[in-house]
């Protein structure tokens, strides 16, 4: 930018928001500004943009017929009109509503008055209700009764409806709040973008703007719908990657051209300075020990997940095809250009637009933590075959066309591998027992205490085809040099005795035939010294 002599007039200039990247702590906002500037120094407005934009952040280009040069950009903050209001006709209609649930206001209180005196009359004794407070003749008590019975009815009904009338006035004024979102209240100070200029020639151009705004982000949202296929049908995954935009930037994104990116930029842009590494022997504290506390279960799955197959759904007619954006992937970072234009309220109201969908031949198992939970669950694996990562989000997980519940997806490289759960497995018979458990106190010969454990473990297939299923268990592991745990030889020899470098975590991963039962053994013996106890506690 170059600096410009001292400014002939303003020129007060329109634009329009015509491209928008949504990242997900931010958004940058490209606006274009049509201008007619006259010959000499000039100032161009641009009147009544949001508070929410960066300083920092704005740059200017632009053409025009004749040489023009772009000088200083200023960003005043100026105050809006008071009396503006964001959307009158909302407001007018919120007034409305209010009046006349202060009109039913009234009238309720005039039931509940006129409901306490029936009621004070009721309580009264027969013997007074009559002429001159001389006592009601007998014969007319029960016509006295009827007529107050009938009153009290009478003015409950009316409270009923007058009650159900306000909360139904509460509800639409509810809805038309919702409606109005977080909009600048009126007489929120608004930016005033100034740009000075100089052009050679009168001339007449387009400004290119762009600058970062806060209050605005994106989500990502996944689906994942599983057919598990036949006998005669492979099983099919299709997942859809989708983002969910919001934004209270305090300016509509009306007929834009949509990108959302990657890119994090609250993350911080260098790695943090290292730090020395000190250490030093451990002083420890007497403190009270603790009691004994019981045995503590093995932590089940994050997420139990299979189905036990089917006929592949009937032939349909043509399904619609939703919409993807256009993946444009670099070395560092990727976004997703959505096709067409897009529109998006200041209001915070979510937007979700589909980004991707891809389909492929998944690989199904059947994982089970019977320790935990002696139940089966059906597991979908793929790999992220996109150049663009997958971000944590949620994931919906629907299979064969029943919705089972919704996953967490954690951070996904492209070329990592995806697993999925989608439920239990009723077709895999999971049980766990205890078969032997010999505990014995120290002596004043040995003076050491040792537990010892073995269990079984049955896994059946009820499927009429073959499955692969995987069974996790753990051992013990001790973090104290007195304590000694030890596997005996019943233990089935583990096809992956360290889980992702879990220690203790061991699995027997096997293939079943139809019907196949297989049973799978684990025993330790734990040794500590007689005088302490053992404190259990699973790991996080």
């Amino acid at each position: 930018m170059a600096a410009c002599p001292a400014f002939a007039g303003d020129v007060a200039a329109t634009s329009r928001i015509d491209t928008v990247t949504v990242y997900p702590d931010g958004a940058s906002v490209g606006r274009i500004a049509h201008v007619d500037l006259p010959a000499g120094a000039s100032a161009i407005v641009l009147r009544g943009l949001a508070s929410a934009i960066d300083p920092n952040s704005i740059r200017v280009e632009g053409a025009a017929q004749s040489a023009l040069t772009i000088g200083a950009v200023d960003l005043r903050t100026v105050p809006a009109d008071p009396d503006a209001a964001a959307n009158p006709e909302l407001e007018k209609q919120l007034k409305a509503l209010q009046a006349e649930r202060d009109g039913i206001q009234v009238r309720l209180q005039a039931l509940e008055a006129k409901k306490a005196s029936i009621t004070t009359f009721a309580q009264a004794s027969p013997e007074k209700l009559g002429p001159g407070t001389a006592p009601l003749p007998l014969e007319q008590w029960q016509g006295v009764w009827d007529k107050i019975g009938d009153a009290l009815a009478e003015v409950g009904k009316a409270l009923a409806e007058r009650t159900h009338e306000i909360a139904e006035i509460d509800r639409k004024i509810g809805a038309l709040e919702q409606a109005r979102g977080r909009a600048p209240r009126p007489g929120a100070p608004l930016r005033d973008l100034v740009i000075a200029v100089e052009a050679a020639a009168a001339t007449t151009g387009d400004l290119h703007i762009t600058y970062r705004v806060i209050g605005a982000s994106w989500q990502p949202l996944y689906d994942a719908r599983l057919d598990t296929g036949s006998k005669d049908a492979k099983p099919s995954l299709t997942f859809v990657r989708r983002a969910r935009i919001t934004q209270r930037t305090g300016e509509d994104w009306s007929d834009v051209a949509l990108s959302v990116s990657t890119v994090r930029a609250s993350r911080g842009t260098a790695a943090p300075d290292p730090q020395p590494l000190l250490v030093n022997l451990y002083e420890p504290i007497e403190v009270p020990r603790p009691a004994p506390l019981a045995r503590a279960p093995a932590a089940a799955m994050s997420e139990r997940q299979y189905d036990g197959g089917g006929p592949p759904p009937a032939a349909k007619a043509a399904q619609a095809i939703e919409q993807v954006a256009e993946l444009e992937a670099g070395t560092f970072q990727a976004s997703f250009k959505v096709p067409g234009k897009v529109s998006v309220a200041q209001d915070g109201t979510a937007k979700a637009v589909a980004l991707s969908s891809r389909s492929s031949e998944p690989t199904l198992a059947v994982k089970t933590v019977p320790a935990a939970d002696e139940t089966a669950y059906i597991e979908a694996a793929f790999v992220n075959d996109e150049d663009a990562p997958l971000l944590p989000g949620e994931v919906t997980l629907t299979r064969d066309g029943t919705y089972v519940g919704r996953g967490r997806l954690k951070l996904i490289a492209p070329g990592d591998r995806v697993e999925l759960g989608f439920g239990a497995d009723d077709k895999v018979k999971v049980s766990r027992v205890t078969v032997k458990k010999r505990e014995a106190d120290g002596s004043w010969v040995n003076n050491t205490r040792t537990d010892q454990r073995e269990f079984k473990t049955v896994i059946r297939n009820l499927h009429a085809t073959p499955l692969r299923i995987t069974v996790f268990d753990s051992l013990p592991v001790s973090e104290h040099a007195s304590i000694t745990v030890e596997q005996l030889p019943a233990t089935t020899v583990p096809t992956d005795k360290s889980v992702a470098d879990r220690r203790g975590v061991m699995a027997w991963t096997y293939d079943y035939a139809p019907g196949e039962q297989k049973e799978i053994r684990l025993a330790y013996r734990l040794k500590w010294p007689a005088d302490r106890d053992l404190v259990f506690k699973a790991q996080q």
